[in-house]
């Protein structure tokens, strides 16, 4: 039993101690990596904290442009312009836009990040040999939860972000086989209907 609670104890310091104030060498490591990506394209998947697990695939595009691609059974697409995001689930024909100042994740889009605790500010960090973790909070957007990129250290990637969602679900998209500053057509971002009604006609084809 002494053995077993002198392991816990280990356990928890090792942990405790993880947890640490950002450097303003890490912020800027940070920064410079979401600064420096000009386009991405990955393969995700998505686990929501209430059992739900989907895949797909993502673009992005500076500034502000992505488009992801969600698999079967899921049939929801998402592609945002640089304007507004378009939400479309093709199961219902349904079509809903959504202003960029509601997405955390937003961050990652810009052309410029700058972490300055002015309006984004550091609310946890973690950094061990094979990672770090940052999250993050919007000062003025009170309604958007924490969110957290997660990188891997050699070589310095995006990994992972999560996000809490206003009904309080923890979502996490874990990113794999990434590819940044590749050449991406800007049809990828631009929404019709008649053309992802082709371009699913033509995947089922296949």
């Amino acid at each position: 039993m002494k053995q077993i609670t002198k392991i816990l104890a280990v356990f928890f310091l090792l942990t405790a101690t993880a947890h640490a104030a950002a450097s303003n060498e890490d912020i800027k490591k940070v920064e410079n990596y979401l600064n420096s990506i000009q386009t991405l394209s990955a393969d995700f998947v998505q686990i929501a904290s209430n059992g739900e697990k989907v895949e797909g695939r993502l673009y992005i595009k500076k500034p502000n442009k992505i488009r992801m691609e969600y698999n079967a059974p899921s049939n929801i697409l998402i592609v945002g312009n640089g304007d507004y995001i378009v939400y479309y689930d093709k199961e219902l024909d349904q079509i809903t836009n959504i202003d960029y100042e509601d997405i955390p994740a937003a961050l990652i889009l810009a052309n410029t990040v700058k972490i300055n605790n002015k309006d984004l500010k550091v609310t946890d960090f973690i950094k061990d040999p094979g990672m770090t973790k940052i999250s993050l909070k919007y000062n003025k957007a009170q309604e958007l939860g924490p969110f957290t990129l997660t990188f891997a250290n050699n070589p310095f990637e995006l990994k992972q972000w999560k996000v809490i969602t206003p009904q309080s679900l923890e979502v996490s998209l874990s990113l794999y086989d990434t590819v940044t500053d590749a050449t991406l057509n800007d049809t990828l971002f631009t929404f019709s209907k008649r053309t992802e009604q082709n371009r699913t006609l033509k995947h089922r084809r296949k």
